[in-house]
């Protein structure tokens, strides 16, 4: 068997267990909660008792909150894998560029100016959307003063972003209500409790069309992972494919922003962790960290609801401590290189 056969075979098989692994997760959330529905029940729930509490619980609370980690923590690991590769750099995560900053100060304008009572919940992801979106702008635009779109100036000014972002959000805290200042707390931690069907769809939508999209670029990415010399060797745009790579990076970050809050980690450690598996083969690394980021973040929203249940944890809070743990694990193995 050729060397190409076995890495096609090898691919296969961890798409494929990747798959079960989803699988599993997805039933382990819809059984377990404050109110626990045995698996052998859920055909007969399905099937016979429409109107029953069950039946309700399954589809109108886990099943939304299923599909909505499935969507956020694919988008998040497939922003972090992009833009990883881009940067080559491994310690490169989706909020880096101050993304999350910015959507955080659109949503403490929403809550503060009481924009909600106006516009309904949708105010609530698409201030967040805007704010990601000017940010995003902004750090273009200064990273392409000199005309090319230099990775090291991009970091750091969205890390200086985040930072101003960060303070204005703290500000916007100080002089808030106290009812409101638990609105903005609650949306920064991070949660998968959205029951808008629409915006389940967008945020569904918006990560596949992304993970289809970025397909397109699984080559140059691996041809820049050599270094950008190399590259221009091998015929790659360099400057047109990190624009492009950097749109797609921050339309998946903003997404997820907008309709999750802040959910820190996933983006970071997921493709860190796929890399050491699957290698730093772009063909197989962004489907492998989308499937495996989508079972990281469903997992995290089972243990946020279930570890001190009836009451439930921000998922963000569960994706730090479980994040930073394996992070810190990752970082002392010699495998995870980008």
């Amino acid at each position: 068997m050729s060397l190409t056969h076995q890495k096609i075979r090898f691919w296969i098989l961890v798409v494929t267990v990747l798959l079960l692994v989803l699988l599993s997760t997805c039933i382990i959330a819809l059984c377990t909660g404050s109110a626990g529905i045995p698996f052998k029940s859920i055909p007969k729930i399905i099937l016979h008792q429409e109107n029953t509490a069950e039946y309700q619980i399954l589809f109108n609370i886990r099943l939304p909150r299923i599909l909505l980690g499935i969507a956020i923590g694919g988008a998040l690991s497939l922003a972090g894998t992009l833009l990883q590769g881009m940067f080559r750099n491994p310690l490169v995560e989706p909020y880096t560029l101050g993304i999350s900053g910015g959507a955080s100060v659109g949503v403490c304008l929403n809550i503060l100016l009481q924009w909600y009572a106006l516009m309904g919940v949708i105010a609530y992801p698409l201030s967040g959307f805007l704010g990601a979106a000017v940010v995003i702008t902004l750090v273009y635009i200064l990273s392409m003063k000199t005309g090319t779109l230099k990775p090291n100036s991009m970091l750091l000014i969205g890390v200086m972003i985040s930072f101003v972002s960060s303070s204005v959000v703290m500000l916007l805290m100080a002089i808030s209500r106290s009812e409101d200042l638990q609105s903005i707390l609650f949306w920064i931690m991070g949660s998968l409790d959205e029951p808008n069907i629409t915006l389940i769809k967008t945020a569904g939508f918006g990560s596949f069309f992304g993970l289809v999209l970025s397909y397109f670029f699984c080559l140059d990415l691996n041809a820049m992972s050599l270094g950008e010399e190399e590259a221009i060797h091998l015929g790659i745009s360099i400057e047109k494919t990190k624009r492009n790579l950097f749109v797609v990076a921050s339309i998946l970050t903003g997404l997820s922003v907008s309709v999750a809050g802040i959910i820190m980690f996933v983006g970071l450690i997921v493709p860190h962790f796929m890399r050491m598996i699957v290698g730093s083969d772009h063909r197989i690394l962004l489907i492998g960290s989308f499937l495996a980021g989508a079972s990281f973040l469903t997992m995290c929203d089972v243990i946020a609801r279930t570890v001190i249940s009836p009451l439930e944890l921000p998922v963000g809070v569960i994706t730090g401590i479980i994040g930073g743990i394996i992070f810190i694990y990752v970082l002392n193995q010699k495998k995870a290189v980008i």
